[in-house]
């Protein structure tokens, strides 16, 4: 479970961002990769080099590093979600005719070496994704991939039966299962939904009025599921107050996001675990800025790439993300 969004200023700066929603331990880290940072292809230990430096949440699991979401030094950000039921890789079994990059190396590969939406496009020509067990599920996680870059184009990266499909998002939104298609369809469910108030209305003799305000989204669903998720982010991303500049912006995003943001114990999953927000993250993809709130501490955390960023070719860890609250006294 999680939720992505773009979202401009009217400065025409773009913002990306989204909830980590999971039900496994994790212990997530900041990172800054330098260019031509070299790493090992999980699926055949073969060499990778990066082209462009980036600044990404990730987790080490044994000699792998795996990366959430991330931006690189030149404004092009993606992010990976969970595609329960949808996502369908290729295997080693199958006939793989062009480079093999694994299901949980895919986004740190087109974070390294994608300048832009565009580049996206022409890398999709020339890999063969394969499924790869992760070591925190010990599945084969279901993913597919939400990306971005300053100018504000929007793709979604689905690969199920019908093969590897590259999307374009107009509506800047993406969250779980189904596919991004269906869930613009389902959008059409919800087109009475309004930021206006209703107005009075009778029904033969009978005066009706609404309950204060908000009577114009009554019908804006209130769970926590995927479709629920989308729609609501969907209304909210395209009705809110646009923001002035970048500051305004962030605030934007990240009240936008409260709304599908899941507490501890609201969503129980089979196995007894919680499925909650573990963090919330966004980037400014013109500036290569990170922002992030964690569940145990909501204070919002900025990082840059730039203040961190060295001629090297070593892995910078910038700590984790869970840090001690701290409260503001007045």
């Amino acid at each position: 479970m999680c939720t992505a969004i773009t979202l401009q200023s009217k400065k025409m700066e773009n913002f990306f961002g989204r909830t980590m929603d999971f039900s496994y331990d994790i212990e997530p880290e900041l990172y800054v990769v330098p260019k031509n940072y070299v790493w090992n292809n999980t699926l055949n230990m073969s060499k990778i080099c990066d082209y462009y430096s980036f600044i990404g949440i990730g987790q080490e699991a044994g000699e792998m590093l795996g990366f959430f979401d991330g931006v690189n030094e030149k404004g092009f950000a993606a992010a990976a979600l969970y595609f329960a039921g949808y996502a369908k890789y290729k295997t080693h079994k199958d006939s793989i005719t062009r480079e093999a990059v694994s299901s949980l190396d895919f986004l740190h590969y087109i974070l390294g070496r994608c300048e832009s939406v565009k580049d996206l496009k022409e890398i999709l020509m020339e890999i063969d994704i394969v499924g790869l067990e992760d070591p925190v599920t010990q599945t084969v996680a279901p993913l597919h991939w939400i990306a971005t870059d300053k100018s504000g184009e929007c793709v979604v990266i689905e690969q199920t039966e019908r093969g590897l499909t590259l999307y374009k998002n107009s509506i800047g939104v993406m969250a779980n299962s189904p596919d991004l298609q269906w869930h613009m369809t389902n959008l059409r469910n919800y087109m009475n939904v309004s930021p206006t108030q209703t107005s009075d209305a009778c029904w033969g003799n009978i005066h009706l009025r609404p309950f204060g305000q908000a009577g114009g989204t009554m019908q804006l669903p209130g769970g926590y599921t995927s479709p629920e998720r989308f729609v609501r982010t969907a209304y909210q991303k395209t009705h809110i107050k646009a923001p002035s500049d970048s500051l305004e912006a962030i605030n934007t995003c990240f009240h936008i996001m409260e709304s599908v943001s899941i507490p501890k114990g609201i969503v129980i999953t089979n196995r007894d675990t919680y499925d909650y927000t573990k963090y919330t993250a966004f980037v400014n993809t013109n500036t290569c800025e990170y922002f992030f709130k964690t569940y145990d501490n909501p204070n919002i955390k900025r990082a840059s790439l730039w203040d961190n960023y060295k001629k090297n070719t070593e892995l910078i860890s910038l700590g984790k993300l869970r840090r001690p609250i701290k409260f503001e006294k007045i």
